[in-house]
């Protein structure tokens, strides 16, 4: 069996208990893999041996972060240990694979929207005239409000928005796994999840579709909410729309000493060059750590951007070390009736003789 064919039957057999996106992750760094052992002319995977594997470990460290290689290698040693199961290797191939070592600090991207930001541009669409509700200033409200992810924002449709003005109801957003018409949730039916919001958010959001949203369905007949001229954009366009969202000199001022009116990153094709434009993850990012500084727990954080606690520690909450004191001592002082009880007396029954 080649290796290339090994690759593809592996990703065969995940795809029934793993998600498209994750599987797609696997896909690719699979494909790296193969590309390397074509280029080295190791035939057939039954040719592998453990100082193949060490070798492609120390090509890919020089390449690659640290977080980036974990990666790499926990798809590897996973591969390794199913062409151990079909015998199409030799036994104790996968105790080859080197797993990096690395902090939790490694695993995680410091670059976000922080919240100073976030805000500038948020109260700029608000009160802006000609930018209020328009397509980028509602992205802005829901990437940010949510903090879901690119494939959850693009994946809504006009009506999974329930504002609601005249009762006490709070106004949510409903992130529904609809694979069947091309916009799946990354953790399929368990990401699927009602997102409160803001009144205000709801608010702009509503004035969006009304006024600026175009009027057109997808290919299935869906209003995408977020739509373009021709419909559900795709993840590149909505990728691109973030670029241009986050730009600072939409409200006044470059930090980079450019001319908005001539300079080449506020085109449409080089948006994602301006240094301090944000593609969907960092908003992501700076919104969980926002969302936790805001006093919400961790773990309501987590639901309502359908991560578990430790991602989230892990790779999202980037809050300065004065901030995560005050979340620390504002926990504590909601605690503070757990403390009293340490002082209570034990019951007699829990005592030595």
């Amino acid at each position: 069996m080649s290796v290339r064919d090994a690759a593809n039957r592996y990703l065969r057999r995940r795809r029934a208990d793993a998600t498209e996106a994750t599987v797609k992750s696997w896909k690719y760094r699979l494909k790296l893999f193969v590309e390397w052992c074509d280029g080295i002319g190791l035939d057939h995977v039954g040719q592998l041996r453990g100082y193949d594997i060490d070798e492609y470990y120390e090509i890919r460290s020089a390449k690659v972060a640290p977080a980036t290689l974990e990666g790499e290698m926990w798809t590897m040693r996973m591969f390794a240990e199913y062409l151990e199961q079909i015998d199409a290797v030799e036994d104790g191939l996968s105790d080859s694979v080197r797993i990096p070592d690395i902090n939790p600090e490694d695993r995680a991207d410091e670059t976000k929207l922080s919240t100073p930001a976030a805000m500038r541009l948020i109260e700029h669409y608000r009160a802006s005239e000609s930018d209020r509700a328009s397509r980028a200033h509602a992205f802005l409200e829901l990437a940010w409000f949510t903090g879901a992810r690119q494939s959850g924002l693009r994946a809504l449709d006009v009506r999974d928005l329930n504002a609601r003005f005249d009762d006490d109801e709070q106004s949510w957003l409903e992130f529904r796994h609809r694979p069947d018409t091309e916009t799946p949730l990354k953790n399929n039916r368990r990401g699927e999840r009602p997102v409160g919001v803001p009144d205000e958010v709801a608010r702009v959001v509503s004035e969006y579709v009304r006024e600026s949203r175009y009027d057109v369905r997808d290919d299935h007949g869906r209003k995408p909410l977020l739509a373009s001229a021709e419909g559900r954009p795709t993840e590149n366009t909505v990728r691109v729309w973030s670029y241009g969202a986050t730009q600072p000199c939409v409200a006044g001022g470059c930090p980079h000493d450019k001319d908005p009116d001539t300079c080449d990153w506020t085109k449409y094709a080089k948006l994602s060059k301006c240094p301090s434009s944000r593609s969907p993850h960092p908003i992501r990012t700076g919104s969980i750590t926002w969302q936790l500084n805001q006093g919400i727990p961790p773990e309501v954080v987590a639901e309502r951007v359908d991560a578990t606690v430790k991602t989230i520690e892990n790779h999202y909450d980037w809050a300065s070390t004065e901030d995560r004191w005050r979340r620390y001592r504002d926990r504590m002082e909601q605690r503070q009736d757990y403390v009293a009880q340490l002082t209570e007396n034990g019951d007699s029954e829990h005592e030595l003789d």
